[in-house]
C-alpha cells in the first residue's frame, strides 16, 4: 500500500511518502518516517491529508489473479464486436473443399450453426484453427481490423470476407486452442478456378453474367468470340478486385497478403472477397527494426505500392493462363527481380510463352487490344519504383478496365504509349504496302512530336541497352523480285549501347546482324543454310541539337518522300477535337529538339560457319547482299545523325537522309 502523508507543525510543514510492508485483514498499519523534506510553501496549521493506494498492497497469488482477470476482460472487450463461439454450437462436416486449404500451421473444417439463438442459424462457415503462435497473431489481428472495416457495412459484405467470431478457450493462455470462424464464400479459390480447362463459361455461369451485370465494365453485350468473352471477365474481376483493395487502402491498411489463392468468388453476391486479413499492416504505425519512426506518407505510398505489385501478379495470371505454370512463373518473376523494366513484357512473354500453347495464346492478343493498354496496365502494377505504380483509383479508370462505352480521357503518357504499341504491331506484320508504309510514317512522325524527352541529358540513362531493330521507313529490298548472286535470310538485327566511363557523354554502340546463305535450290521452301554473323563496332558523342522542317521540297526524285504526306495527315489529326487537349498544336513547327549523334570511325566483322568459312568469293557476295537487304545505317552508323524519340520502350534514330530507324528494347532474356 502506497501512502503519501502531508504532516503540519505550527512552524515546519513536512512531506512524508511511505510503502507500508504488512496488510492484515483488509486493515493498514500506517507508519511514518521521520521527515523527509522541508517545502518552503506557506505554512498551513492543524492539517493532514493521507493518501492511501489499496492495489500494491495485495499478496502476490492476489495480485496475479487480479491481473489475469483483467487482461482477460479487457483482450474480450477488444473482441466484443464479434461474436465468441463454443464448439457445441456447429456441427462439422465430414469434408472439407480444396479451395478452402490454408497454410502448414492451420486446420481447416467446415460446418453449420445449428445454436437457434444464434442469427447464423444453419448458415454455412468456415472455422479455421490457428496451431502456432504465429497464426493464433493473425487470426487475433483479423479480428481487431475488422472493427475499421465493418464501419462501411455494404462495402465490408461485398469485397471483404466475413469473419463471425471465434472459438478460444482463455484469451491469455498462448498455448490454448484459438479458432477463427469466417464466412463460407464458395468451395473454390480463383487459383482453382483458373486452373480448371473449362473456367471461362463455369465462371460466366457462377457470375450469371447479363446485360446488367457487364454495364459494370462500360460493355453492352455478352457472348461473342472466346476472348472478347474472357477479357470481359477479367475486366469484371480486375475492378472488383481494385474495389476491394482500395477499400481496405481507404481504412489504413495494407493487405500485404494479396494472391490468388486468398480470393474467392461469392455465388450470392457475384463479388470477390479479399481475404482474411491476419497479416494486415497498418499505415502509421513504427518500423519494430530501429527506433525512429518511419513518414506516415511515405510508410502508406510503400505499402499500397506493395499491394499493387500483388495486384500486377494476379493480373498477370488471370490474363497469361501460362504463368500458371511454376516454371514460367518463376522465370517471369525472375525477370522482374533482375531489373528489368516491365515496359519490355511483351518482347520478354513473346519468346517465354509457347505460341502453340493450350491457352491458345489469347492473353497476349488480350493484352495487345485498345492499342496496347493491358501492356501499359500490367507495366504500371509492376514498375520497379514505388512511387511509379499506379494507384487503385487511377486503375479504376485505365482503359483496358473501361469498356467501349466509357468514355475515358487517357493521360498523354498512354497516348504516347498508344501510338508506339500500334506502330509496333504494323511493323510485326511485315506487310509493307503502301497503305501500311504511309501509317508507318504517320505514327513516327506523331511519336517524335511527343518525344518525351527531347534533351540529351535525358537520353544518359535511357539510352543504354539492346535494341532490336523493327522497321525503316527507308527502301526495302528482298528476294522475290530479284535474281542475287546468294541467297540470304536475314535474321535479327540489334543495336547495342553502351556507356563509357568517361566522359559521360561518349557511347560504344555494336550493330548485330545475324543471318543464313541458303541455297539456291528450293530455297523458297527450305529456309535452312549456313548461319552466319555481321559485327560493326563504333562510336559517337551525344550532343544538343535540332532537326529541321523544310517548308517546300526543292528537289525531286524517283522515289518521293512520303514526309509531307505524313505531315499533312499529323496537323489534321493534331486539330481535331480529340487531340486538342492533349497536344494544342495548331501548326506543324519548323524545328524540333533532338540529340545529336556525332559518330568516328566504324569496325566491321563477318563470320560464317562451316563448310563457308573458308570460302572467301562467297563471303564477299554474302556481304554484299546482306549490305543490300539492311538498312545502311546498321552497317555504316555514322550515317546516323540524330535521335529523335526515347522512352523506356522504344527509340527513334534518323539518319542523313531522313529515313527513320524504329528499334524496340530488348534484354538479355529475349
Amino acid at each position: 500500500m502506497a501512502i503519501t502523508g502531508v504532516y503540519s507543525v505550527p512552524n515546519i510543514e513536512y512531506v512524508v511518502d511511505k510503502r507500508c510492508i504488512s496488510c492484515i485483514n483488509s486493515s493498514t498499519s500506517l507508519k511514518l518516517w521521520p521527515m523527509i523534506g522541508i517545502t518552503n510553501f506557506p505554512i498551513r496549521k492543524n492539517k493532514l491529508v493521507v493518501n492511501c493506494s489499496l492495489s500494491n498492497a495485495l499478496s502476490p497469488l492476489e495480485s496475479k489473479e487480479d491481473v489475469n482477470l483483467s487482461g482477460s476482460d479487457s483482450v474480450e472487450d477488444d473482441f466484443s464486436h464479434v461474436t465468441k463461439f463454443k464448439m457445441s454450437d456447429f456441427k462439422i462436416r465430414n469434408r472439407v473443399s480444396i479451395g478452402l486449404g490454408g497454410k502448414g500451421d492451420e486446420m481447416v473444417f467446415e460446418a453449420m450453426v445449428n445454436d437457434p439463438q444464434s442469427p447464423l442459424y444453419k448458415t454455412r462457415v468456415v472455422l479455421k484453427q490457428l496451431i502456432s503462435a504465429q497464426a493464433k497473431r493473425r487470426g487475433r489481428r483479423a479480428i481487431e481490423v475488422l472493427k475499421r472495416l465493418a464501419r462501411r457495412k455494404l462495402m465490408y459484405h461485398s469485397y471483404s470476407m466475413q469473419v463471425h467470431g471465434y472459438i478460444c478457450s482463455s484469451m491469455i493462455d498462448e498455448k490454448s486452442s484459438f479458432t477463427l470462424v469466417h464466412g463460407h464464400h464458395g468451395s473454390a479459390s480463383l487459383r482453382h478456378w483458373l486452373q480448371r480447362s473449362d473456367w471461362l463459361p463455369t465462371l460466366e455461369a457462377t457470375l450469371s453474367l447479363d446485360q446488367e451485370s457487364v454495364r459494370r465494365v462500360g460493355d453492352d453485350t455478352i457472348g461473342g468470340p472466346a476472348i472478347s468473352r474472357q477479357l470481359r471477365l477479367i475486366r469484371i474481376l480486375m475492378r472488383d478486385l481494385l474495389i476491394g483493395v482500395n477499400y481496405v487502402h481507404s481504412h489504413g491498411l495494407a493487405h500485404t497478403e494479396l494472391r490468388l489463392e486468398n480470393l474467392h468468388i461469392s455465388a450470392v453476391d457475384k463479388h470477390i472477397k479479399v481475404g482474411i486479413l491476419g497479416n494486415a499492416a497498418d499505415f502509421n504505425e513504427a518500423d519494430p527494426a530501429d527506433n525512429t519512426a518511419y513518414d506516415n506518407m511515405d510508410r502508406r505510398r510503400m505499402m499500397i505500392a506493395f499491394d499493387m505489385r500483388c495486384v500486377g501478379f494476379i493480373m498477370a495470371k488471370m490474363v497469361l493462363r501460362e504463368l500458371m505454370d511454376p516454371t514460367i512463373f518463376a522465370n517471369f518473376k525472375a525477370f522482374l527481380t533482375k531489373g528489368n523494366d516491365p515496359s519490355c513484357l511483351r518482347e520478354f512473354l513473346l519468346h517465354a510463352v509457347k505460341r502453340n500453347s493450350s491457352a491458345g495464346n489469347f492473353g497476349i492478343q488480350i493484352l495487345d487490344r485498345n492499342w496496347g493498354a493491358g501492356w501499359h496496365l500490367l507495366s504500371v502494377l509492376l514498375a520497379p519504383k514505388p512511387s511509379d505504380r499506379i494507384s487503385c483509383l487511377n486503375a479504376l479508370r485505365h482503359p483496358f478496365l473501361c469498356g467501349p462505352k466509357w468514355r475515358v480521357n487517357p493521360s498523354i503518357d498512354l497516348i504516347r504509349w498508344s501510338l508506339g504499341s500500334t506502330t509496333v504491331r504494323i511493323a510485326e506484320e511485315y506487310i509493307y504496302g503502301q497503305q501500311q508504309r504511309s501509317r508507318l510514317a504517320h505514327f513516327v512522325e506523331l511519336m517524335e512530336m511527343l518525344n518525351p524527352y527531347p534533351k540529351p541529358k535525358h537520353w544518359l540513362g535511357l539510352l543504354p541497352g539492346k535494341w532490336r531493330l523493327l522497321y525503316c521507313t527507308g527502301r526495302h529490298i528482298g528476294l522475290t523480285l530479284r535474281q542475287p548472286p546468294v541467297r540470304v535470310l536475314i535474321g535479327e538485327a540489334y543495336l547495342t549501347i553502351s556507356k563509357v566511363s568517361k566522359p559521360s557523354t561518349i557511347f560504344s554502340a555494336a550493330s548485330h546482324i545475324s543471318f543464313t546463305v541458303m541455297g539456291d535450290r528450293d530455297w523458297a521452301h527450305d529456309k535452312s543454310g549456313v548461319e552466319g554473323k555481321l559485327l560493326v563496332n563504333s562510336s559517337f558523342r551525344l550532343r544538343a541539337g535540332r532537326r529541321l522542317y523544310l517548308k517546300e521540297e526543292t528537289i525531286t526524285s524517283t522515289f518521293p518522300s512520303a514526309t509531307p504526306d505524313a505531315q499533312a495527315s499529323i496537323l489534321t489529326s493534331l486539330s481535331s477535337k480529340k487531340w486538342r487537349k492533349a497536344i494544342p498544336i495548331k501548326e506543324f513547327p519548323s524545328s524540333l529538339s533532338v540529340a545529336k549523334l556525332v559518330s568516328d570511325e566504324i569496325d566491321v566483322m563477318m563470320s560464317l560457319h562451316e563448310p563457308l568459312s573458308g570460302n572467301t568469293q562467297v563471303a564477299q557476295k554474302a556481304l554484299q547482299e546482306v549490305r543490300t537487304q539492311i538498312p545502311p545505317e546498321m552497317f555504316d552508323l555514322s550515317k546516323i545523325v540524330c535521335g529523335t524519340y526515347l522512352d523506356s520502350r522504344l527509340l527513334l534514330l534518323r539518319s542523313v537522309n531522313g529515313s527513320a530507324l524504329f528499334f524496340h528494347r530488348c534484354t538479355n532474356d529475349c
